[in-house]
C-alpha cells in the first residue's frame, strides 16, 4: 500500500526536513550534497549537481566509467530507500541521486564540448520529466529504492540513445 492511504505512516512534505537531516551522509548523498533541498525544482538542481561529479570521473577508461556508474547505481538503491524509509515518503522530491546516476548515463559518450554537455543534461531532464512509457510504468509500480533508482536510470539511457543517434545520424547532415 503506498504510503499515501496509509493513516498510520506520516508524510514529510517536500519542503520540510527533519533538523539536522542533511548531517546523516546517507541523506547527504541522497539529497545530492543538499542539491536536492532547493525549494524549487530539486530534481533539476540535483542533475546540475552532477555535472560537476561527473567531470572528476569522465577521465576515466570506458570500462571504469560505467563500472562506476554501475557501483553508484546500487549504492543508490540502497542510499534512496533508506532516506525514503526515514523520511516516511516513497520518493522525497529532494532524494536526487537517482538523477546523479541518470545524467552519468547521458553523459556516457564523454561529450567534449559544453555544448554536448547541455544537450544531454536538457533530453535527461526532458525523459525524466515527460516521463514517457517504460519511464512513467517504472515510476508508478517499482517500489522503494529501485523503484526510485530506475525511471532515472532508464531516462538516463534514453537520453544516451537520443544522443548517439544525433551525433551518428543529424550531426553529419547539419555538418
Amino acid at each position: 500500500m503506498s504510503s499515501d492511504n496509509n493513516p498510520q505512516e506520516p508524510e514529510v512534505p517536500d519542503a520540510l526536513l527533519p533538523p539536522g537531516f542533511l548531517r546523516n551522509p546517507v541523506h547527504l548523498l541522497a539529497f545530492g550534497f543538499g542539491s536536492g533541498a532547493a525549494a524549487r525544482a530539486p530534481g533539476t538542481w540535483g542533475s546540475l549537481a552532477a555535472i560537476p561529479v561527473w567531470f572528476c570521473f569522465s577521465w576515466l577508461p570506458p570500462v571504469a566509467y560505467w563500472v562506476v556508474v554501475l557501483a553508484a547505481f546500487v549504492v543508490g538503491i540502497w542510499l534512496c530507500g533508506k532516506t525514503a524509509e526515514d523520511l516516511k515518503v516513497h520518493d522525497h522530491g529532494g532524494i536526487v541521486w537517482d538523477e546523479f546516476v541518470g545524467m552519468w548515463i547521458a553523459l556516457g559518450l564523454f561529450p567534449d564540448t559544453v555544448y554536448g554537455v547541455l544537450l544531454a543534461f536538457a533530453l535527461f531532464r526532458l525523459f525524466d520529466v515527460v516521463k514517457p512509457w517504460p519511464i512513467s510504468w517504472l515510476d508508478r509500480y517499482m517500489p522503494g529504492g529501485l523503484g526510485i533508482m530506475v525511471d532515472d536510470v532508464v531516462a538516463g539511457f534514453m537520453a544516451l540513445a537520443s544522443l548517439f543517434a544525433i551525433d551518428r545520424w543529424l550531426m553529419p547532415v547539419i555538418v
